[in-house]
């Protein structure tokens, strides 16, 4: 009898998957997903390819700090008017369709450019597409908290990670497959300029889905002191009034930064260890990506079991442990079997990771400023991903691929600790979105 409860219970947790509200969640997260890894996973290995060396490539990520600074311009995507479309779609829907045409335009380009011989203007196209998509996500992070009821917003941010990991796979494994002599062949102009059509799905779910809940309580833009007051101060102030503010900023700065340091240096130490560029797209692209989305499956039922304190914890715990399995590759070589177990491990622990991660800062997002706070989170994210990792190649160089590893672990601990003492103290909600309250925080 019980089993039979345990197994309804688990088939409740996932029919909310198949609702209309979070199948366009996934839409919008397979163009959310694609640019990042264009100018992360892939970005990097076309220039290991082209014999950039590895201290180069880890400080190359730091051409996406415009997902750090996404905070800064987020204010305005919640209050300033797209002259016709705002009138035409809404706010969300009209900020979402201007950006992605631009998007579409700027990895085209970057896709043109030559890093081998100018490398200057690559990294002026990485830099113009990493702030067009780091834009592209502000409106559809906002857009997507606004379009699912609270309980579906676990569900919701699921299938957001699967189209995000669709994306990626896009970016990853198709880009590759087109640009490679070992697939396609047709450069990595092309590879980049088809991928670029990912903007689509997100276009076709924002038509299908309708206005956002921002659009429906947006009232007309006021003037002066006032409009400051409400756009650029009231996110901003309202968030660092909650309980536990600073902690909980500390701690979405650091708490993936081990995860974040192994994902730079993955490609590079692929290609340094011999892999060919089929066995890293039939590995690292697909055994990852159904790692991923059986990780990213787990994670909503990994919420209702656990509840958002001890999902954080666990889930922490996983991914720290996962890297132990790159320690035991590092020291095998070019080994398949350890690979393909390296990429399996890493990539479930991070599907689940990754969402509750996401889950836990769409819910401190208050629904009047969801562009804003949400872009404020997430860019304190990116900061681990972006600069605080940027020195990975030299700590690769330093230490080699095994020390490396060992480090990944080692330098998680100070976010697992930090997630301790915000529980401790009550600082880590146990359910979604409270906007507004002290409690939510």
């Amino acid at each position: 009898m019980t089993a039979a409860v345990r197994r309804l219970s688990f088939l409740d947790t996932l029919k909310p998957y198949v609702r209309p509200r979070p199948i366009a969640a996934l839409l919008l997260g397979i163009s959310s997903g694609f640019p990042l890894t264009l100018l992360l996973a892939t970005m990097t290995f076309w220039l290991a390819k082209v014999g950039i060396d590895k201290k180069t490539i880890g400080f190359a990520v730091g051409l996406t700090t415009p997902y750090t600074l996404k905070w800064i311009w987020a204010p305005l995507i919640d209050r300033l008017r797209v002259p016709g479309l705002t009138a035409l779609f809404g706010q969300r829907r009209a900020w979402l369709f201007l950006i992605q045409a631009l998007l579409f335009v700027s990895v085209w380009m970057l896709g043109a450019s030559d890093p081998a011989r100018h490398l200057g203007l690559f990294a002026f196209w990485a830099i113009v597409t990493a702030f067009l998509s780091a834009t592209q996500d502000i409106v559809i992070d906002a857009y997507r908290i606004e379009i699912l009821p609270d309980d579906e917003l676990p569900h919701g941010t699921a299938t957001n990670q699967f189209g995000y990991r669709i994306g990626n796979l896009i970016a990853g494994v198709g880009t590759i497959a087109i640009a490679s002599p070992e697939g396609w062949g047709m450069g990595w102009a092309l590879g980049y300029g088809l991928t670029a059509f990912c903007v689509v799905p997100a276009a076709l779910a924002a038509l299908w889905a309708g206005p956002g809940l921002h659009d429906r309580t947006l009232t007309a833009a006021k003037t002066g002191g006032r409009w400051l007051e409400d756009t650029i101060l009231g996110p901003f102030r309202e968030f660092c009034r909650r309980r536990g503010a600073v902690l909980i900023l500390l701690f979405v700065l650091i708490y993936k930064l081990g995860d974040a340091m192994g994902q730079v240096m993955l490609n590079p130490m692929i290609v340094e260890l011999g892999f060919s560029d089929s066995e890293f797209i039939a590995i690292n692209k697909l055994v990852g990506f159904w790692g991923l989305i059986l990780g990213t499956a787990l994670a909503a039922p990994f919420l209702a079991w656990l509840g958002m304190g001890r999902a954080l914890f666990v889930s922490g715990l996983m991914m720290m442990a996962s890297n132990l399995v790159f320690v035991i590759l590092a020291l095998n070589g070019h080994s398949v079997f350890w690979l393909t177990a390296a990429v399996a491990t890493e990539q479930v622990t991070s599907g689940i990771g990754l969402t509750v991660f996401v889950t836990y800062l769409s819910g401190l997002s208050n629904l009047a400023y969801t562009a804003t706070q949400f872009a404020l989170l997430s860019s304190f994210a990116a900061v681990g991903r972006t600069w605080l990792s940027a020195p990975s190649g030299y700590a690769a160089e330093a230490l080699g691929w095994p020390g490396f590893w060992l480090l990944t672990m080692l330098v998680a601990v100070p976010g697992m600790g930090l997630l301790w003492l915000l529980w401790r103290r009550g600082f880590v909600v146990e359910t979604v979105r409270q906007p507004g309250v002290e409690e939510g925080a």
